[in-house]
């Protein structure tokens, strides 16, 4: 396992670098001013230009801009904000609490809603609960997000006095279950339909059929045998999905005016702040891989018959 691990960490180096120059070739090497680019829509005299030009080298040939890039990114050196003149890592630092703790809400539903709606469809098959997870699942996929978002602040409103569900700020726990429902509605609705699926194939397995033929309860031939087996391709696809969840962070945050990475990249996605764009972009990333390495090494966790070394 040890070893499967260092390698996949290896593995991850040139992706990281791929990655890091692409966004770089988008940013700054595309059709447009390189200082522009820089500065945001500042208006800058010759002075200045020639000023930001030697700060970040401009006139030297690109791979020697992105191998600099790319050595200040080890020592966590993002550049700085073009608008508000502060370290991209510290507002990454800033930002990264809130994102997270509204990750594990949208995690929390994306995993407990949708694994056992989809296994109560499942085992319920063709039934009343089977037909009412079916429509929530189309009904969730076919809402955007942010309408999702105002149609539920409006429920909110509507009974305040009997849930008491806050629909703005970050104060209390309860303020994160909004919009951590929002941001992963529809990745449940795949998870709560792909549960369903490969619960119902593995059901019909001869290993199934040979559990229930030796007198075990069915609860017990479901949870054991069935449920464990059938939930390798769901994992697989919940490892997939983060970029989803991540990207519905931007549009969640901004519904709910939550302060963090999502809704400052809309922000300086506005204000033309490329250096903030690029810095969190790349956090993203190495976020996004290092959520599948663990879903890999949970492979093993699941099914004791996969083994890495």
């Amino acid at each position: 396992m040890n070893r499967y691990i260092i390698r996949r960490l290896l593995q991850m180096i040139p992706v990281v670098i791929g990655t890091v120059i692409l966004l770089y070739l988008a940013m700054y090497v595309l059709p447009g001013d390189p200082v522009q680019a820089l500065v945001g829509e500042r208006a800058t005299s010759e002075e200045f230009r020639d000023a930001v030009i030697e700060k970040y080298g401009l006139n030297d040939p690109l791979p020697v801009r992105i191998g600099r890039y790319l050595n200040n990114l080890v020592h966590f050196d993002f550049g700085e904000s073009s608008v508000t003149r502060q370290p991209v890592w510290e507002i990454i630092k800033e930002k990264v609490p809130v994102s997270f703790r509204l990750a594990i809400a949208g995690s929390f539903f994306l995993v407990v809603l949708g694994l056992s709606t989809g296994m109560i469809s499942a085992v319920k098959k063709y039934s009343i609960a089977d037909a009412s997870v079916t429509l929530s699942a189309i009904i969730l996929v076919s809402i955007p997000v942010f309408v999702l978002g105002v149609l539920l602040q409006i429920m909110a409103l509507k009974t305040k006095g009997t849930l008491g569900l806050p629909i703005t700020g970050l104060t209390t726990w309860k303020h994160y279950i909004l919009p951590g429902f929002v941001v992963a509605s529809v990745s449940m609705a795949y998870v709560a339909r792909l549960q369903r699926t490969t619960l119902l194939e593995t059901l019909e397995t001869d290993y199934v059929r040979t559990a229930r033929a030796k007198g075990l309860r069915e609860r017990r031939v479901i949870v054991n045998h069935a449920w464990r087996n059938s939930i390798i391709p769901v994992v697989t696809y919940l490892g997939v999905d983060i970029g989803t969840l991540i990207g519905g962070a931007i549009l969640t945050e901004t519904v709910f005016n939550i302060p963090g990475l999502g809704r400052q990249l809309a922000s300086s996605i506005q204000s033309k702040d490329n250096q903030v764009v690029l810095g969190i972009s790349i956090f993203v990333v190495f976020v996004y891989l290092v959520a599948n390495l663990i879903v890999d090494l949970l492979y093993a966790v699941i099914d004791p018959r996969i083994r890495y070394d």
